[in-house]
């Protein structure tokens, strides 16, 4: 979740809405991110992602990075537009996706934006219409929604079948299914990421497209007297319970109490993610250096001095080499992105794409972290 800064707008029109669907489809799209749940409102953003290949934070920055600067040029004004950075919370999928699928997608209902659900079913900022089919997936990027709507048919023949299953030809599983008779097929258009999340969702509810759509519309509906739930807040064990603490009598008091405010889900999954996260803590922490140091490594790995890597003199080298510093810097060490802005004296959007080129130059160059440090 994003807010905008002072409680202030961040769509103050549904032309912003549109530009942050368009940008955001394109991004779910290129960095293979799956988008389960979505809502705008004025002044934040709700929005429920599976993460892919690409990290949260680049998809996120990209994100709301883009926006802002399309929303200070269009609206003439500067400054921040969102409240500090997004707020996130790392949900175990079972029980919580159709909960928070749920949640989501009736926060205009909460916040008086729509009377009923019935208006609701037709509100278009919100991923809820789409499931339904009520209106256009918003989420599939541009040239997508160009191939005609014969081909982007929800393929619910498609749902795990056993007898589509004997059929998948196991020298392409990801391709078109065969026909039984063993002649050639057509290659079928792919659909868009976006299409597969809804499909995704559907499938929970029914076999069909309209007992699936009936079903997920009834669930939504139970939610609606739940009001604001704080056990979707993220927390652990006892949160997980909605506070009822009559079930974890039996565990120990170390498992009833783990928990954490960023984590929603039971105690052993809070343990696995901390672990995790305390994991890649302590690899940093094996290389942990100062920045003077890192200066130092960078300027003898690229035979150049100090004052030349923080000049504004644009050779090839020199520019490879502020890259690869704010990669190491931003990405692997840590350091916060404005402080590498005060440093280089760049904006903070340069420090981004210096990171972004300084991660493709060594990937080129097949040189590891370690390699530098």
């Amino acid at each position: 979740m994003a807010r905008g800064i002072e409680r202030r707008e961040i769509f103050k029109d549904n032309k912003d809405r549109k530009s942050f669907l368009d940008r955001f489809a394109t991004i779910l799209e290129e960095t293979q991110t799956q988008c389960y749940a979505w809502a705008l409102i004025s002044n934040h953003f709700h929005i429920l992602l599976r993460t892919g290949p690409t990290p949260l934070s680049k998809v996120m920055r990209r994100l709301m990075t883009g926006h802002a600067v399309y929303f200070h040029k269009r609206h003439k004004r500067s400054g921040h537009l969102f409240q500090n950075r997004y707020k996130f919370i790392v949900c175990e999928e079972d029980p919580y996706l159709l909960e928070l699928i749920r949640y989501i997608h009736l926060n205009p209902l909460r916040a008086s934006l729509v009377k009923d659900l019935k208006e609701l079913d037709k509100y278009p900022w919100t991923g809820h219409s789409a499931i339904l089919g009520r209106r256009k997936n918003t989420l599939i990027p541009a040239l997508e929604k160009e191939v005609s709507s014969a081909d982007r048919r929800i393929a619910f023949s498609q749902f795990c079948l056993e007898t589509e299953k004997a059929r998948i030809n196991p020298e392409n599983p990801a391709g078109p299914v065969a026909p039984a008779d063993g002649t050639e097929v057509n290659p079928v258009k792919n659909k868009s990421l976006a299409e597969k999340t809804i499909e995704d969702v559907l499938k929970h509810f029914g076999k069909n497209l309209k007992e699936a759509r009936r079903r997920y519309r009834q669930f939504v509906e139970k939610g609606i007297k739940h009001g604001r739930r704080t056990d979707l807040q993220g927390g652990g064990l006892v949160r997980s319970a909605g506070g009822n603490k009559s079930g974890l009598l039996g565990r120990k008091k170390g498992e009833r109490e783990k928990g954490d405010e960023r984590i929603l889900g039971s105690g052993d999954f809070v343990s696995s993610v901390m672990k995790k996260a305390n994991e890649l803590l302590d690899d940093r922490a094996k290389f942990s250096i100062s920045l003077q140091d890192l200066f130092s490594k960078v300027c003898s790995r690229f035979e150049i001095t100090f004052d030349e890597l923080v000049s504004k003199r644009r050779k090839r080298n020199l520019s490879q080499a502020r890259a690869v510093f704010c990669y190491l810097a931003v990405g692997k060490l840590g350091y916060s992105g404005e402080n590498m802005a005060r440093t280089l004296k760049i904006s903070g959007r340069g420090v981004s794409d210096c990171r972004d080129r300084g991660e493709k130059i060594l990937l080129c160059r097949e040189t590891r972290f370690c390699d530098i440090i």
